[in-house]
């Protein structure tokens, strides 16, 4: 198995000695540990007083519980979590998301804000209504609010910075290198507006000034609109340099992810800018994406 790039966590050698300053990766089967004070977490099992690694991944540390967090494959919800998704399903007073889970998500009736800022408990009428609020394909933002136990996640988008995404773009990268941090909603200096859903979605799109997102709250509470603060209404046009800027973090966010940089707002920020002596079709060639990488290592390097 390649890996590229640095992985941060707690990890442990095969004596079961514990270190957080360097990293193991496990195959399915590996002995992580004979130590019998630990306990196993989510992908690890015990086999004759061991515990072994049930995916490959990197071996995480919670006091006394073992995990091991898979590199690859669907992503898995946390509480907290912002996810980015598409609607693919209505049922009865609820919507189903494909969020690269392994089971669809679900967005309750209950758990959206309703036009205008309503606040009364849905009825008949809201659900013959539903499709006017989302509709299959439509594309949207929300928090995890629940992960019950078959795995199925609900959804939330009870405000204002959730909720449906107008215009932009959809890059689809592994959920692993998406980095956790404070926010995942950034606007960014060269005039975009980017959301790093931890299920490995990025949105990007035109950045919306307080001035428009002022409007689009008063909007809202009229109900004139249904849509996320950060979103620009589909009829509205778009100036060729916003566009060219959102392909540009496009490429910029596949060409991290090719070489497996974890991607977050500075290393977007390192990237865009290491770019620009390029046209953005460039950015996808092998020996582009290997300076870029290259400039974004050294940045980060040096913090």
């Amino acid at each position: 198995m390649d890996v590229h790039g640095p992985v941060q966590a707690k990890v442990t050698s095969g004596n079961g000695e514990y270190s957080a300053a360097q990293c193991h990766i496990v195959g399915p089967g590996d002995v992580i540990t004979k130590d019998s004070k630990f306990m196993r977490g989510h992908g690890a099992y015990e086999d004759e007083n061991r515990i072994l690694a049930a995916v490959a991944g990197v071996v995480e540390i919670h006091n006394k519980l073992i995990c091991t967090k898979s590199i690859g494959g669907r992503y898995n919800g946390e509480v907290g979590d912002v996810v980015v998704g598409r609607i693919t399903e209505l049922a009865i007073k609820k919507w189903r998301v494909e969020t690269n889970s392994r089971l669809r998500s679900v967005l309750n009736l209950a758990s959206i804000n309703l036009p205008g800022g309503v606040l009364r408990r849905r009825g008949a009428e809201d659900e013959l209504m539903m499709r006017e609020y989302l509709k299959e394909g439509d594309l949207i933002s929300a928090e995890v609010q629940q992960v019950h136990s078959d795995g199925i996640l609900s959804l939330h988008t009870r405000s204002l910075k959730y909720g449906k995404l107008g215009q932009g773009t959809l890059v689809r990268v592994a959920p692993s290198l998406i980095k956790r941090c404070k926010s995942h909603f950034h606007n960014l200096s060269c005039g975009a507006t980017v959301i790093l859903g931890h299920n490995g979605y990025c949105w990007i799109s035109p950045l919306v000034s307080d001035e428009e997102a002022a409007a689009i709250c008063a909007q809202d509470r009229t109900g004139q609109r249904n849509m996320s603060s950060h979103a620009v209404a589909g009829d509205q046009a778009i100036a060729h340099e916003d566009r060219e800027t959102i392909a540009r973090l496009g490429n910029c966010i596949r060409a991290l992810a090719n070489k497996k940089q974890l991607i977050f707002d500075t290393s977007i920020v390192t990237a865009y800018e290491s770019s620009q002596r390029y046209s953005v079709k460039d950015l996808l060639k092998s020996g582009v994406i290997e300076e870029i990488n290259e400039a974004v290592m050294q940045v980060l390097h040096s913090e």
